[in-house]
């Protein structure tokens, strides 16, 4: 199964950092487009916290049909392999009726399995990770040298861990692994040229603004009750707000640092999507400007529609 296959509308992806406004131009550029929007956030495919991960309000949901929101038990467990496949059935049903996917969301790691699949190297093999962590930093630095001489001149040395891990690629796939991680950069290189995708770009202290707002909003509107009285996977309990909140209940700290904690968490959870946002360079940059309406023109422009 395939985004994009011969002959059916090609998905739009819209991403962006939390907070910057995603699910109200999603719902409206799938409006405008004859589109359905198709959730890509980790924690928004789970029902029963629907304030707590800032779920598409009633009325967003209204304008265009919506998936994968609220699917999933909060005590299920999910990762990145299991959204992929729940997303390509989705989009595929949707491209059948001759309609757009529009897939929005924050989470790196499950918009990238979904668009790229997952990458070729052999995962972590705790006994040989056992045998590695028994060796010097120099005997390791000189079998990967042996093994990978390229590899060896493009890792961190002094970063163990990195060394450690080209290694045991090499032994488990008993090929270098700098040829594995070309041959999948160029693969990925080739993918970015068929996909088709925006990434919202505020100014820093918009954002941070927003995410604020969205803390009190969020604080106010049931979360508590929400974290309170829902039996949560370790998957849903890693959500932001869910610790600081639990604190909160315990009475380990009051309601203002519990706000204080969730907007920093935010802040930096922020950070890093826009960090992982800017290296994929298949995305358009889409600047929404602080009091502006729904850039809708703009995103349809980039779009060439």
């Amino acid at each position: 199964m395939t985004l994009n296959a011969v002959g059916s509308p090609s998905p739009i992806f819209l991403c962006g950092p939390t907070a910057s406004g995603k699910s109200a131009l999603a719902a409206e550029l799938a409006q405008q487009c004859e589109g359905e929007v198709v959730n890509a956030d980790a924690f928004q495919l789970y029902h029963g916290l629907e304030t707590l991960v800032a779920a598409p309000s009633p009325s967003e949901r209204s304008i265009a049909p919506h998936h994968l929101y609220g699917v999933l038990s909060p005590e299920e467990t999910c990762d990145a392999m299991r959204y992929r496949e729940m997303a390509l059935s989705v989009i595929q049903e949707i491209q059948s009726r001759g309609r757009i996917p529009i897939v929005t969301g924050g989470s790196g790691l499950y918009l990238k399995f979904l668009t790229h699949g997952p990458d070729p190297l052999p995962p972590g093999d705790p006994e040989l990770r056992r045998q590695l962590d028994t060796r010097s930093l120099p005997d390791l630095i000189q079998e990967l040298t042996r093994l990978d001489p390229l590899e060896a001149s493009r890792t961190p040395l002094a970063n163990r861990r990195y060394v450690s891990r080209a290694l045991e690629i090499c032994l488990l796939s008993g090929r270098p692994c700098s040829e594995l991680r070309d041959r999948w950069t160029r693969k990925t290189q080739e993918i970015d040229l068929t996909l088709t995708g925006l990434v919202l770009r505020r100014e820093r202290s918009d954002l941070h603004r927003r995410i604020e707002l969205r803390t009190r909003q969020m604080l106010a509107g049931g979360a508590l009750q929400e974290v309170r009285t829902t039996p949560l996977s370790p998957t849903l309990s890693k959500a932001i707000g869910v610790p600081q909140i639990r604190q909160f209940l315990e009475g380990t700290i009051d309601l203002d640092r519990c706000h204080e904690h969730i907007a920093a968490a935010t802040r930096q959870y922020a950070k890093r999507q826009e960090t992982w946002f800017r290296r994929e360079k298949w995305l358009l940059p889409l600047p929404w400007s602080p009091g502006a309406d729904l850039p809708i023109s703009a995103a349809l422009s980039l779009l060439g529609s």
